[in-house]
């Protein structure tokens, strides 16, 4: 395979790549090929492009309040020391129904 040289492009540089694309008929591969620009490149603009697009469209995400009880932002269990069980078993009550265990041993 021939080693394309890099050049870097902006993203309304993009935009008119991905336009001409649309409007092209060929496949992504054949596209990028005639294009000079690797296939990775191009799908991973498209994905950042259309993503912008998307968030203009989309509305804005609302907060969800937490529990009114303070939580510590963390919670130290101290050092893990064989005992005369290998099993250890931590449950936390996370709120909201969720509720983590972990099982080791």
């Amino acid at each position: 395979m021939e080693r394309i040289k890099r050049r870097r492009l902006s993203a309304g540089a993009w935009r008119g790549v991905l336009a001409r694309f649309a409007s092209s008929g060929l496949t992504v591969q054949a596209f990028c090929q005639r294009e000079l620009i690797s296939t990775a490149s191009f799908y991973r603009w498209r994905s950042l492009l259309e993503g912008a697009s998307a968030d203009v469209e989309r509305p804005p995400k609302v907060s969800i309040a937490a529990t009114a009880s303070p939580t510590p932002g963390f919670v130290d269990l101290g050092a893990l020391r064989p005992t005369g069980s290998s099993r250890f078993e931590l449950r936390l009550d996370l709120g909201g129904g969720l509720l983590l265990h972990l099982v080791r041993g």
